[in-house]
């Protein structure tokens, strides 16, 4: 695995012979822009590409599933380079260390694409203009610091005038800046202010590409038929039935179980039905009940520690009054609106890889290992997503695609069903946490916090578990920011037999909950206002403060409500960013009905202000689903549930009203796809609290 610092990024590539390139493997592109490709273009870095017409090619390393990362990229760097935004043309990149930048690798996930990349893109077109800016003054024998840029061209003292495109040539040719000046912030036209979609238009006249729509000569199809349970094999497999239908090519054993491959979906998938599998048993198959006493046992186990402030046994000792609670978490999937899909074509000695992936490198590295061959003879080229939330940093879905194509010699598409994709997900871990605090004078003096959960890391990343703690399984609840002078955080990894990964905003989507709404319970034990108590526990921590007190003054925190309603709130910080939400909920033949949540984010310095607001939405969404509905029973070491029927998503009838406020800030930019999801559940139950007086641990949220 090669790593490139920023600096080495840029120029890198001022050696290549003819130009100035980065000295990468091009990605793999379609025949026209090959041809493309061979005429003289100013590349100055593995981003950017300006053509002799003028057209401006950013090339991106960050997957896009609907959160606008490839929208907040062209801004950057079309004000770092002065172009117009609209005019900038979107290229994916195929996996390459070049795109690796700090994360040492290329995927997409926990809230970094923009945050991350922003100094990279930001450098790249800040380059690029520099140089062209030289070619021009080289031109007209001028210093460049007498000339300047508007959108697209190179402007002299005297009126002198040329594009981006006429300039291409000799830029490609001058040496690469080490410290090209950046744009000044009050010049920006995009960044900081609301910017249209640059992905509109594709997707809703239906050119944009998603993994589902990958067409290639003499693709095949095929559905994987897999062991019910976690775990479990393929022992062998009747399918004398199905190879006499229409339309069938191939019905193989693969490791993850029976491949039929056909001509089409719909004729692979009623194959598959005429398959008789016989599947040997997993070696640990829990129900619910055998999963939740694992957990518990271990909680009655001393766990590892991961926070230690102060005496928290001295503390108890000497407390006076006392506070106990359980709280319980779900197994919830990730329930994509595009299920898992790929296709590969494994030829020549080597393979293409066409998928919507979060998880490039992984990708690439998976399909290396199985076919036996070189990396650099596997080329990962990425789609659209219909969807991530973290499932499709996984590579179950590519290797079934790259394990069949193999198998029969021809490109083959992979497609899920619904109830595939739901069944055998890698799901947000189930966990329990034990909670014991002390009050006195009404303030919290202890906090002592047990956590039994599998493991995600264990299986992803075992190099990261250190000292027995998967920072997942804590994260949210090591950072507890409110002022108690005694905290105790244990942690304890229970392998359960059902596999788990990463899920929108991770350890801080269940830990929060908990977090949050013991924070209420010790708020009503002082008998204090819950917004009253945060604050005064928060007192050195500003952020966590100005999100409450914007969410709660917009919210009406204290306003009398219509009888029958009542409010909650939740503060959380992950990923860089602090959300606070205040929930308005009511009863409607006796469920909860969430009328209005009022959300404050201080993200730092943000690309797309609107960007930030449907981020919040979608995780507001997504928050609230899980909050009500998410849920997967496990009964035989398998999961227990099908299609939206048996995992309901949130319905529009269901959807409340959502306002989102943004914090002015200068700080490091944070992220904004994750944090929306953390507060939404505690502020609800809270609000249920409130309304109710039923104080609930579990989720989902039900009322007795």
């Amino acid at each position: 695995m090669v790593s490139l610092s920023r600096r080495e990024f840029v120029v890198g590539g001022a050696s290549v012979a003819g130009g100035l390139c980065l000295a990468l493997r091009l990605p793999a592109l379609a025949a026209k822009e090959q041809e493309e490709q061979r005429e003289p273009a100013f590349v100055p870095n593995a981003f950017v590409r300006v053509a002799p017409d003028g057209a401006v090619t950013l090339t991106l390393h960050k997957s896009e599933m609907g959160q606008g990362t490839h929208t907040g990229l062209a801004a950057i760097l079309a004000d770092e380079l002065d172009v117009d935004v609209a005019a900038v043309r979107l290229k994916m990149a195929d996996e390459d260390p070049a795109y690796y930048l700090d994360m040492g690798s290329m995927g997409t996930g926990g809230s970094t694409s923009v945050r991350y990349s922003w100094d990279a893109l930001a450098q790249a077109g800040a380059t690029a203009r520099a140089m062209l800016i030289a070619a021009a003054a080289r031109t007209w024998k001028l210093d460049p610091v007498d000339c300047r840029t508007t959108p697209g061209r190179v402007l002299g003292p005297a009126g002198q005038s040329l594009g981006y495109g006429e300039l291409a040539t000799l830029a490609a040719s001058l040496p690469v800046p080490e410290n090209p000046p950046r744009r000044s912030p009050a010049d920006y036209r995009y960044i900081g202010k609301p910017t249209p979609r640059v992905d509109n238009l594709a997707k809703v006249t239906g050119q944009a590409q998603f993994g589902i729509d990958v067409s290639l000569p003499g693709l095949l199809t095929a559905v994987v038929l897999r062991a019910p349970q976690f775990g479990g094999a393929l022992d062998s497999f009747d399918a004398s039935a199905a190879e006499k239908l229409p339309g069938v090519r191939a019905i193989v054993a693969i490791d993850s179980g029976v491949g039929v491959i056909a001509d089409g979906y719909w004729q692979a998938r009623r194959a598959a039905q005429k398959v008789s599998p016989r599947w040997r048993p997993a070696a640990l198959a829990l129900d619910d009940a055998g999963i939740a006493r694992a957990l518990d046992a271990e909680l009655d186990q001393p766990g590892s520690p991961a926070r230690r402030d102060g005496d928290v046994d001295a503390a108890l000792a000497a407390a006076g009054k006392t506070l106990d609670a359980t709280y319980r978490l779900p197994f919830l999937a990730h329930a994509c609106m595009e299920p898992m899909n790929a296709t590969a074509h494994v030829h020549d000695g080597r393979c293409d890889i066409w998928a919507p992936t979060q998880g490039q490198t992984r990708a690439r590295d998976a399909a290396a290992a199985l076919l036996g061959i070189p990396r650099e003879r596997v080329a990962v080229h990425t789609t659209y997503l219909g969807g991530g939330f973290g499932r499709r940093f996984e590579v179950d879905f590519v290797l079934d695609a790259v394990a069949l194509s193999r198998a029969v010699n021809a490109p083959v598409k992979v497609i899920w069903s619904r109830e595939d994709d739901l069944t055998h997900d890698f799901y947000r871990p189930a966990a329990v946490h034990r909670l014991r605090a002390a009050l006195a004078d009404n303030t919290p003096t202890v906090w002592q916090h047990r956590i039994a959960s599998p493991s995600i890391q264990s299986r992803l990343r075992p190099d990261k578990i250190e000292g027995g703690i998967d920072r997942t399984v804590v994260e949210g609840v090591r950072e507890l920011p409110y002022a108690i002078p005694n905290v105790a955080l244990d942690c304890a990894l229970v392998d359960v037999g059902v596999p788990v990964g990463y899920w929108r905003s991770v350890g801080s989507s269940g830990n929060a909950f908990v977090v949050e709404s013991f924070v209420d319970e010790l708020a009503h034990a002082a008998g204090a206002d819950p917004l009253a108590f945060r604050r005064r526990l928060l007192e050195g921590q500003p952020r966590h403060r100005g999100v409450l007190d914007l969410a709660a003054e917009r919210a009406g925190w204290g306003e009398p409500l219509p009888e029958g309603r009542a409010r909650g709130l939740a503060v959380h910080m992950s990923y860089g960013s602090y959300v606070a939400q205040v929930v308005e909920v009511e009863l409607t033949g006796g469920a909860p009905r969430v009328r209005r949540v009022v959300c404050a984010i201080d993200c730092g310095r943000h690309v797309n202000p609107d960007q930030v607001v449907a981020q919040m939405e979608g995780g507001i969404v997504y928050g609230l689903t899980a909050a009500l509905h998410g849920e997967v029973p496990m009964a035989d070491g398998a999961a227990h549930i099908g299609n939206f029927d048996s995992y309901p998503l949130l319905r529009l009838d269901a959807m409340p009203q959502v306002e989102v406020h943004i914090v002015a800030s200068d700080a490091p930019p944070g992220g904004t796809g994750e944090p929306g999801v953390p507060p939404l559940a505690p502020a609800l139950a809270n609000a249920l609290f409130a309304l109710t007086g039923q104080r609930l641990r579990s989720l989902p949220l039900r009322l007795a």
